[in-house]
């Protein structure tokens, strides 16, 4: 139920500032602030409590167990009252307890004076009246065990359990407001959505059903099993059998009806005795050997003459004979949607590839979750080092803080007046977020409080934080700062052919003090994009006059700089060996540099327009929107062997190739409408996930699994 509230409280919020009520929000921020049932969350009444006793205010811990006392124990039945009692004593000792442990004997004498007229009269305080005068009460018998962890941990935990029954006791006692319900609602389509989805990859039972046979390429191979039901493949599955060369058929494929009853997708029929593979009968007699001129139909034997095409033979063979093609009738071309279907599928690469017609897909798309919360272009979209939040920023200056472990879940939302233009994660710890303007200033925010840490204030000349970067220590982060363009914005697109002036600065998180200011040969240019290495020892920039710098980070100085791209410098970042480093320009070139030679390319390779940016996104009459690269435009796989950029229509991921004059492309994640215009890759967890955003406000979060070859 705390969740629930926690989450209505946030669209209550964004309501309010949609509709413009900003006093009527101070209002509800000063209410909840003041909330003393801590929109009911157990952990935070808890919290409050705990306070209370470590700070050593009996007056507040008092009268914070009668509001609770009024406003929810009341409510519970009379045999109830005297565990309320119990834990209240239990309360009390424990505050007596945290006084004699912390040295306070002003505050223990000071509790029994003020409640003795109310405790003398219980039974279960009677010994307790003098314990402030004894030397070493912790090894007294009688008051030994509560000065133990175990007493204080089992109170806790005892006190938190019932407060967690308390209210789902008093949700199913009185009806939640229709706003909670609604947030009940959301969870539950959610959840039939996704079973709705799982359903649709089972057959229905009405649905006939086409077994295709495909007999092995090599001796000893896996007998290839294609289900199809109504016309689309369902699945694509191996036998788990090894096939006898004696019965390998001189037919391609063969197809029978399926009965019309439930039938598991995938599921090898067993042979018949004195039959062949060739001759398998599934619940039927033989097929007639004349289909009807049914559209169904000839896409069944559209798809047979072009699996017989891909897998009557290996490469090496000679071309069979038209004689032996007799057995099937051609009946036109095969469909593209089917050669796109195989294509795009493992299993169909992995059938192929005994006969060495493709290469074994690295990566298997497993899932993709949309995050929807952004209603404008996403500029920056980042997890965090620990592979378990996402902090994404918009144009509108609208920053979401989410989970998708175990489900997609926002966290915090963030609005600002000034625009932001930066988002960076803390390394140390991950909790904070790095957020910086367009007016000067750096906030460090924490994720879990929900509040600003800290703002500081950059430089008013140079107004707009175009990128930040943490050191992996913790201890400090880069801060590259830019002047206002010559229009006065604060971000214009195109940008100007003249790079502006900048600066680049090192702040230490700890004092929240600059602690010195990069030298930018030849002149002080506007830094666009900065990358640590693993152990911040080096950092890399890509600048808008075409220039990538290299600093030595334990003598703050340029250790050299090479003329990169013609243009803007827009994403650097160090390779996986960390021996050389990638950039993408503004010329559309993705290049590899060797960071022992000096502006020695290793490869250079030419991308899409849609890869590199200016990112447009076309609409109605002509309504055309541009967006200039700001945030990360490719991202590394674990091992450094595959990289995620953008492109029109979702993530692509190519191979890293050794001075190839091309990308090879190995996986389209795909799934968006618009422009992708930045993506992130986090391998902490298990399975890799590929974020990628776009300039419709839709974040697509794809889970892969790689291919151990």
């Amino acid at each position: 139920m705390g969740s629930a509230v926690e989450r209505t409280d946030e669209h209550v919020r964004e309501y309010l500032m949609y509709r413009g009520f900003t006093s009527t929000m101070k209002h509800l921020d000063t209410e909840i602030k003041a909330d003393k049932e801590k929109g009911f969350r157990v952990d935070k009444i808890i919290d409050q409590l705990q306070q209370f006793v470590l700070n050593f205010d009996l007056f507040g811990l008092k009268e914070y167990w009668l509001y609770l006392d009024r406003r929810l124990f009341c409510r519970l039945e009379d045999v109830y009252r005297s565990t309320v009692n119990k834990l209240r004593t239990s309360l009390y000792r424990y505050y007596v307890i945290n006084t004699i442990q912390k040295g306070n004997l002003e505050k223990t004498q000071e509790f029994f004076q003020k409640q003795a007229l109310e405790l003398q009269s219980q039974v279960e305080w009677r010994d307790w009246f003098i314990l402030p005068f004894i030397p070493t009460p912790e090894q007294n018998p009688a008051f030994s065990p509560y000065f133990s962890r175990q007493w204080s941990d089992t109170f806790l935990v005892s006190l938190h359990n019932f407060l967690s029954v308390l209210f789902q006791f008093l949700n199913w006692l009185s009806p939640q407001p229709v706003l909670l319900s609604f947030d009940a609602e959301v969870q539950k389509m959610t959840s039939l959505t996704e079973e709705n989805e799982q359903l649709h990859f089972f057959p229905s039972p009405k649905d006939k059903c086409i077994l295709y046979i495909l007999p092995p390429v090599n001796q000893g191979m896996h007998m290839p099993i294609i289900l199809e039901c109504s016309g689309d493949i369902r699945d694509l599955v191996s036998s788990q059998r090894p096939v006898s060369t004696t019965t390998t058929s001189s037919r391609n494929f063969f197809s029978t009806f399926l009965p019309q009853g439930r039938r598991t997708p995938g599921k090898v029929p067993q042979f018949t005795t004195g039959s062949s593979p060739s001759q398998l009968a599934v619940g039927r007699k033989d097929p007639p050997t004349n289909l009807p001129s049914h559209p169904r139909h000839k896409r069944i034997q559209e798809h047979e003459k072009e699996r017989k095409e891909l897998f009557s033979k290996p490469p090496s063979q000679t071309p069979e004979k038209k004689g032996d093609a007799g057995e099937v009738e051609p009946l036109g071309e095969a469909s593209s949607d089917s050669l796109d279907s195989c294509s795009n599928s493992r299993s169909c690469g992995g059938a192929a590839e005994g006969g060495g017609l493709s290469v074994e897909q690295p990566f298997i798309k497993l899932s993709q979750e949309e995050y929807g919360e952004h209603h404008s272009s996403i500029m920056h979209c980042r997890v965090d080092c620990s592979g378990r939040r996402v902090a994404s920023l918009d144009v509108d200056g609208v920053i979401k803080v989410w989970s998708f472990n175990p489900i997609m879940q926002t966290k915090a939302t963030i609005m600002s007046k000034s625009p932001l233009l930066s988002l960076e994660w803390a390394t140390k710890p991950d909790r904070l977020l790095l957020l910086g303007s367009g007016v000067g200033t750096v906030r460090l925010y924490d994720t879990d409080a929900k509040k600003n840490l800290y703002e500081m204030n950059i430089d008013e000349t140079h107004p707009r934080i175009l990128s930040l970067a943490c050191s992996p220590s913790g201890s400090s982060f880069v801060c590259s700062a830019a002047a206002l363009s010559r229009s006065g914005s604060v971000d214009s697109a195109p940008r100007l052919p003249i790079p502006v002036s900048g600066q680049l600065l090192l702040w230490d998180t700890k004092t929240v003090k600059q602690q010195l200011q990069f030298s930018l040969e030849p002149e002080p240019v506007a830094i666009n994009c900065t990358a640590f290495n693993h152990n911040g020892n080096l950092l890399v920039t890509g600048a808008a006059d075409g220039v990538i710098r290299l600093f030595d980070m334990q003598r703050y100085e340029s250790a050299m700089s090479w003329r990169a791209h013609d243009g803007e410098v827009y994403s650097v970042e160090f390779s996986y060996d960390e021996n050389t480093v990638f950039s993408i320009g503004e010329d559309g070139k993705f290049i590899q540099w060797n960071i022992h030679r000096c502006g020695v390319k290793q490869s250079d390779q030419v991308l899409p327009q849609d890869a590199t940016g200016p990112f447009i996104l076309s609409g109605y009459s002509g309504y055309k929107q541009v967006q200039v690269p700001r945030g990360r435009l490719f991202a590394f796989d674990s091992e450094g062997q595959h990289v995620l950029t953008c492109s029109s229509t979702g993530g692509l991921i190519y191979r890293l190739t050794n001075g190839e004059p091309a990308l090879e492309s190995v996986l389209s994640l795909g799934g968006h409408k618009a422009p992708v215009v930045t993506v992130d890759w986090c391998s902490a967890v298990d399975c890799g996930t590929c974020l990628t955003a776009s300039m419709d406000g839709k974040i697509k979060l794809s889970t892969l699994l790689a291919q151990k070859s």
